[in-house]
């Protein structure tokens, strides 16, 4: 069955919306269904994606592409709408670049069903669904009516008040009669009539975008909120002169974001609409020569707000969906443990920055209560197929659910795939339930009903072979967490291997978790619903409650049982608690291994040294060559004397800091000179890497990285500007380098490139090269969310070395050629990503600065060394595969040189 992804679109959620929509791709069952993309623009246009820009880490990344860029003094990543309007000619000729324009008559000619993973206006509001109806292709997920409730805020509430459902007070304000209001005098009958806070929320946006909790009665305060809701801004000409030049960049780049921001097009004081940010930048400047203050409005902002009584109570989200025989079944509750006073966007979709506790932890009673509420919304709004419900329970036992989602976040540990993970399915078995029941529910409701149910029967017959072929795919362990700063990215990593090998017909992973400490590895097997959970701290969490001897919580076992019609039928895997394992026992569960993890243990040789001993294949570089690149210290020091270039190095010991810290601190200084970079030698993932500017931040960063105690000190986090929950390991020495500059180079840029080895008929070693990544950082050092989280990061692929194409390509040969060199001298085996900085000097002379090796690099879904092998013509999966290949291919070749 072809399957239609449809994904990106216009509202402000289109980021993780291409991510979800990358997430159906990769889990779509391929022994069932054919995944076809269909990238909605922010314009609205359909376009039949090639599959290689699937893995960009953002739209922008790729789309409008480079080459449709105008020239501008400062460098900008935009979508479509800053290209302002197009002729049909030059919008076929951009959409040329990345695919095919296809018409909405067109669609039923390339599928059978359409998934939608759009979010928002434009996807969830029944817009899409009802094209989808008139062109008679069923899809997923509720109809027109039920994604109308869903996506209006206020039209939900009128609903629940008339049904007699629980929900806050609440008052909508309307943008004309904000104009004319006075703030005090509204604030003021507010209190008086909702209490104090305040909630106040942009009426038809998801992921938290545009809400804001008002404490105190602060007219101020009230009235950025109010503007936040309408995404606008009020600059004053006095707020734009205390930024310098970069400091305005900075300010128009934060409100052109579209989660954080207002978003593009905007006007100025109800002027003619400015698209690109280099324009606002201009038109504020010339703006200020006549006005003291500056209405900022999107012009796809809201005319509403919604303002609601706080609700204090611990905060939920449950999934409900249709059982076998089409009644609502609400999966088990989920709380979500925040940081912050909003679960807001970084929260929702970066991993460790909030906690998913499945079940909430409450007696069984007020837990039943709770999937009573929300099966009784889930039948009340007409939901079809599945919805996402939030709410709280406050301390009197008082429910209040509210937003509910037609369309739920579809990242690999969202509240979509950890909840039905408790029911034992795994994301690709999830999806073929989702399809085939929205088949069901558009057949119901009289879409085609001969051909949807001649579709259906196809289905069932093809998930029954399924069920009935024996399994012998190829067994696969999948070593993710461990116990280091990276161990949230390393299940990140894990979980998108398992899912990459899990729907194809060659592989079937096994999940391993590995805790412990340098002293002693510990395994455990995992189920499905425990690798999903949140992140590695939740997940070691769930194990040492199994190794406690504690039960399943009876409450699941419940709900597994209700569900027992979805996984009788979908499920290949039963839940089950994590199971301790030996290297003995794993040799014996599986044919090879991929080891997820990052930095220490796994690409220190360590864990390769233990594969070797029981004879298991194994990803990556051999122990020997993983001993050398986990220590970046020890990695330049090889490559300096083999005559590459790198920056100026040192260890900074614990014991010299000890001894005489103004001694430490001035031979630093001494050597250095500010600024410098000082970091961990051993881990990556942009853990503790900082830019030293001055006396006051080399000592914050000596006192943090030289405590004792594990928790954070207070004062050196202040100083270093940490984030909440980053992660600053303890060490007894760091990594002191100076901090490379242009140096006067007439070009510039930070790369990352990868490479993929293999044997060739002689079995001799061949080391492929892809084109690297250009790596844009928005702050003083690639952070954690740029590398990582869906939407975020800004790499350029392939990097952006010249404008004319033989000059470019001169220079990424050279580039190709000292990577190459780097893996040659440092024996780096199977794949590997290699981060540098690149001069090109006025005469020509190209420069290539080497600053460290990963000999296991991240492979998130959004990963840029996934879209260097895209370029190269490799998907995600045969990239994976061929990396498993070389593990298998060296082993044997180990054994019979033995």
């Amino acid at each position: 069955m072809r399957i239609g992804i449809f994904f990106g679109g216009t509202s402000r959620e289109r980021e993780i919306s291409f991510a979800g929509g990358r997430t159906v791709f990769d889990n779509l069952d391929k022994g069932l269904f054919q995944p076809v993309p269909i990238f909605v623009d922010s314009q609205g246009h359909f376009i039949l994606l090639d599959w290689q820009y699937l893995y960009k880490g953002t739209i922008r990344d790729f789309y409008p592409p480079v080459a449709a860029l105008p020239a501008t003094r400062h460098p900008w990543q935009v979508y479509l709408e800053s290209l302002g309007e197009l002729s049909p000619e030059a919008l076929t000729e951009l959409i040329g670049h990345v695919g095919r324009q296809v018409e909405a008559s067109e669609l039923p000619k390339l599928m059978d069903f359409a998934f939608l993973a759009l979010h928002g206006p434009g996807g969830e509001d029944g817009a899409i669904q009802g094209l989808l109806e008139w062109v008679g292709i069923p899809y997923s997920g509720s109809g027109i009516l039920p994604s109308a409730f869903g996506i209006d805020k206020i039209a939900q509430k009128k609903l629940l008040k008339a049904t007699g459902l629980p929900t806050p007070d609440f008052y909508v304000l309307t943008a004309a009669d904000w104009a004319t209001a006075d703030p005090d005098a509204l604030l003021s009958m507010l209190g008086r009539e909702l209490g104090l806070p305040l909630v106040l929320k942009a009426p038809r946006q998801g992921s938290s975008i545009g809400i804001s909790i008002v404490r105190e009665e602060d007219p101020a305060v009230f009235s950025a909120a109010v503007d936040r809701a309408l995404f606008r801004r009020t600059l004053t000409k006095a707020e734009w002169a205390k930024l310098d030049e970069e400091g305005q960049r900075a300010w128009v780049r934060q409100l052109a974001d579209i989660r954080e921001g207002i978003a593009l097009p905007v006007t100025l004081n109800g002027g003619p609409a400015i698209n690109h940010p280099e324009a606002l930048l201009e038109a504020l400047a010339t703006a200020f020569e006549q006005a003291d203050n500056v209405l900022i409005q999107s012009t796809t902002g809201e005319t509403q707000v919604l303002i609601e009584s706080f609700v204090a109570g611990r905060e939920f989200s449950c999934i409900v969906v249709e059982d076998a025989n089409g009644a609502p079944l609400a999966l088990p509750p989920t709380e979500i443990v925040k940081g912050t006073e909003v679960f807001d966007y970084r929260a929702k979709y970066l991993p460790g920055l909030a906690r998913k506790v499945t079940p909430i932890d409450l007696p069984e009673a007020d837990i039943e209560r709770i999937r009573q509420e929300a099966q009784n919304m889930f039948a009340t709004f007409g939901f079809e197929v599945y919805a996402r419900l939030d709410g709280f329970i406050q301390a009197d036992g008082t429910i209040f659910l509210n937003d509910p989602n037609t369309t739920s976040g579809m990242l690999p540990a969202s509240f979509f795939f950890h909840q039905a993970a408790e029911i034992g399915l795994n994301p690709s078995q999830f999806l073929t339930y989702i399809i085939r029941t929205s088949l069901n529910a558009r057949r119901r409701n009289g879409m085609k009903p001969v051909q949807l149910g001649a579709a259906l029967a196809t289905l069932d017959a093809g998930i029954r072979s399924r069920q009935q072929v024996q399994d012998d795919r190829i067994r696969v362990a999948v070593i993710m967490g461990g116990y280091s700063s990276e161990r949230h990215i390393s299940v990140e990593s894990g979980r998108n291997i398992y899912e990459k090998l899990s729907s194809s017909v060659k592989y079937r992973p096994v999940p391993v978790f590995l805790a412990g400490n340098s002293e002693e590895f510990r395994l455990y097997e995992l189920p499905i619903n425990v690798m999903l959970k949140d992140n590695a701290d939740d997940i070691r969490e769930k194990i040492e409650h199994a190794e406690a001897g504690e039960a399943s919580h009876p409450v699941l076992a419940r709900i597994r049982q209700e569900a027992s019609g979805i996984t009788g039928t979908y499920a290949g895997q039963p839940v089950a608690a994590p199971r301790r394992i030996s290297f003995e026992e794993l040799a014996e569960r599986v044919d090879e291994v991929f080891i997820a993890l990052h930095g220490r243990p796994g690409e220190d040789g360590a864990l390769q040294q233990q594969l070797e001993k029981f004879g298991l294949p194994y990803n990556g570089s051999g122990a020997a060559s993983s001993a050398v690149t986990i220590n970046k210290f020890e990695t330049n020091r090889r490559l300096r004397e083999a005559g590459l270039r790198v920056a100026d190095h040192r260890m900074a010991q614990r014991l010299e800091w000890a001894a005489d810290p103004e001694r430490f601190y001035q031979e630093l200084e001494n050597q250095f000179g500010y600024p410098f970079i000082a970091k961990p030698a051993d881990d990556g993932c942009s853990s503790a890497v900082k830019k030293i500017k001055n006396r006051a931040e080399l000592a914050a960063f000596s006192e943090q990285i030289f405590r004792r105690d594990e928790p954070l000190l207070v004062g050196p986090a202040e100083v270093l500007h940490l984030g909440f929950k980053e992660e600053f390991p303890q060490k007894d020495a760091f990594l002191v380098e100076t901090l490379i500059g242009p140096d006067g180079a007439a070009k510039f840029l930070e790369i990352t490139g990868g490479l993929l080895t293999s044997y060739d008929a002689q079995g001799q070693l061949q080391i492929e090269v892809f084109e690297a990544s250009e790596a844009l950082a928005t702050g003083e050092v690639l952070s954690l969310e740029e590398k990582f989280l869906a939407g975020e990061g800004q790499n350029i692929t392939p990097a952006r070395y010249a404008q004319d194409p033989a000059e470019r390509q001169r220079i990424s040969d050279e580039v190709k050629r000292v990577l190459r060199q780097v893996a040659e001298i440092l024996h780096i085996e199977g794949y590997a990503r290699i981060d540098a900085f690149v001069r090109v000097r006025q005469s020509g002379a190209i420069e290539v600065l080497i600053i460290e090796v990963n000999s296991l690099p991240g492979m998130t879904p959004a990963t840029c060394i996934f879209h260097q092998t895209a370029l190269a013509g490799y998907t995600p999966y045969q990239f994976i595969d061929r990396i498993l290949d070389f593990g298998k291919a060296r082993q044997e070749k180990a054994t019979t040189i033995s």
